[in-house]
């Protein structure tokens, strides 16, 4: 395995957050330590954290990467280094299978990110637009934009909400309805076809149901 792998599969973001002086309760909730938190604003999980105040997300070496100011890999090293790990060990039959079985959940986690960093981006996009483009007066036309966000501001605001405080099983269902198809896939190219072009879009398929 990989050193990424190694620390991934062994060290959870609660053990790294612990271990950097970060105090998780027992609800998960902790002072975020990028802003000058007053009330609990920072979710750490076993995969995973997220701030609900300045929107930080991401695992155990992206912790120890922002905590540190570190590249990712130098970030992983600390973690095998202050844990105790030997990526270059080979690890026996029954750490291997549990390895194996993580691995899995590393996959899933790399997809529930991208879906995470896609949803997140999508729903601030429909909150812009339906503030800005939101009519003026009764008889004026509805912008597409702004139907676009009435229509499904609600849905992905609810499943930015699972991915960052459901369980696994509700996760998994978000990451699984967005794999489907190619929703994600498809989502990511109007995200940047809007952002690179600007201009208002006739009325699209659904990337989300």
């Amino acid at each position: 395995m990989d050193l990424f792998s190694t620390v991934k599969t062994n060290i959870s973001t609660i053990d790294a957050a612990k271990r950097y002086g970060i105090e998780v309760k027992r609800n998960g909730k902790a002072l975020c330590p990028f802003h000058n938190d007053r009330n609990p604003s920072l979710f750490v999980a076993d995969d995973h954290y997220h701030c609900f105040a300045c929107g930080e997300h991401g695992d155990s070496i992206d912790l120890v990467a922002k905590l540190y100011d570190l590249p990712l890999h130098a970030a992983a090293r600390k973690l095998a280094s202050d844990f105790g790990l030997t990526p270059d060990k080979p690890p026996n039959k029954v750490i291997q299978e549990k390895q194996n079985r993580k691995s899995e959940a590393q996959r899933l986690r790399e997809n529930e990110k991208l879906c995470f960093s896609a949803l997140m981006e999508y729903m601030k996009l429909l909150q812009e637009w339906k503030l800005l483009y939101a009519p003026r007066t009764p008889e004026e036309t509805w912008h597409p934009h702004f139907i676009e966000a009435c229509d499904r501001l609600d849905y992905v605001e609810y499943l930015v909400d699972l991915l960052i405080m459901g369980d696994s099983y509700e996760r998994t269902e978000v990451i699984d309805t967005m794999m489907t198809d190619g929703r994600l896939k498809k989502l990511q190219t109007y995200l940047k076809k809007v952002n690179k072009e600007g201009i208002a879009f006739e009325r699209r398929e659904d990337f989300t149901r």
